[in-house]
């Protein structure tokens, strides 16, 4: 049974202009009407038909996700389109670092705690151990450095315009991390989420002790919060999306109406077929349906 689709096409503004050549490319593979412009030179969609929108999306990407157009594609049925439900990742996702690496190095335990980093968000190695052996390598360190740590973060690209744009339009937003509410806390203060969730690490007289209290946030409990905040809101889960970069997040990303992979380990965009490689975070609107105009800045 062919199904109506979106095929949305997305250029970095920053560094990219998405060209006719590229739209026209975009509606050869899939066949589609005629484009519909979201953002002069950034964004479009293409309505289409298909039996299969997983082989749609990689033959996109496979001929636009390249060096010479620098185009990310996101496929989507045409239903259920405007989510009510945000969830996002916190670490290379919300922002651009690693949390427990950046600690780490004022630590002198940053080459090992990027290792194991390394091994969890790539699957290779169970997440509530690496969390524990990660945490143990912050003994010692202070308030003073975690507030440095903070203040060294850059937000990704366009995740206060998504934030704001989703509360807008009546969405729940979340920041959901295997990090710790320390730093939860703080960013989705800044950015505007509705709610955050991570790990609790404790700190004693202004030292961190190494020690996480309470039960681990790992890959499941991103995915039961979501189906929370979705029952909570009075929506589906068809009516949520959610991003993310590592391993961890992919229960999480699969379970969503529509799952991204933000920038993401190869691990993940292997199993996650709808992915943002080249944009910002305003690419999650344009597969939204959302124009520009609509966009708050």
């Amino acid at each position: 049974m062919s199904l109506p689709s979106i095929l949305t096409l997305v250029a970095n503004r920053r560094d990219n202009t998405l060209s006719k050549e590229a739209i026209e490319l975009g509606r050869d593979i899939v066949k589609g009407a005629a484009p519909v412009t979201l953002s002069e030179g950034e964004a479009v969609e293409i309505p289409f038909t298909t039996k299969d929108r997983v082989a749609a999306v990689e033959a996109a990407r496979k001929a636009l996700g390249t060096e010479q157009y620098r185009v990310d594609t996101i496929v989507t049925g045409t239903e259920w389109r405007r989510k009510m439900v945000l969830i996002s990742d916190m670490d290379s996702t919300t922002v651009d670092g690693e949390t427990m690496d950046d600690l780490a190095k004022l630590n002198g335990t940053g080459e090992k705690c990027a290792e194991i980093t390394h091994e969890a968000m790539n699957g290779k190695m169970d997440f509530a151990q690496s969390i524990r052996a990660r945490a143990m390598l912050l003994r010692g360190l202070t308030v003073q450095d975690l507030e440095k740590t903070l203040q060294g973060f850059k937000l990704a690209d366009d995740i206060e315009e998504l934030v704001r744009t989703m509360n807008a339009n009546h969405a729940l937003t979340a920041l959901v991390s295997g990090g710790f509410t320390w730093f939860t806390s703080r960013i989705a203060k800044v950015v505007g989420f509705d709610f955050n969730y991570g790990n609790f690490l404790e700190i004693k007289d202004g030292v961190v002790t190494g020690k996480l209290l309470g039960p681990i946030l790992g890959p499941l409990q991103k995915r039961e919060h979501l189906i929370d905040l979705c029952k909570r809101r009075g929506v589906t889960i068809k009516d949520s999306i959610t991003t993310g970069d590592g391993a961890n997040d992919i229960p999480m990303l699969t379970a969503a109406g529509l799952g991204v992979a933000y920038h993401a380990k190869p691990s993940v965009r292997k199993k996650v077929h709808e992915q943002v490689n080249f944009c910002g975070m305003r690419a999650l609107l344009f597969a939204q349906g959302y124009h520009a105009s609509q966009i708050i800045k």
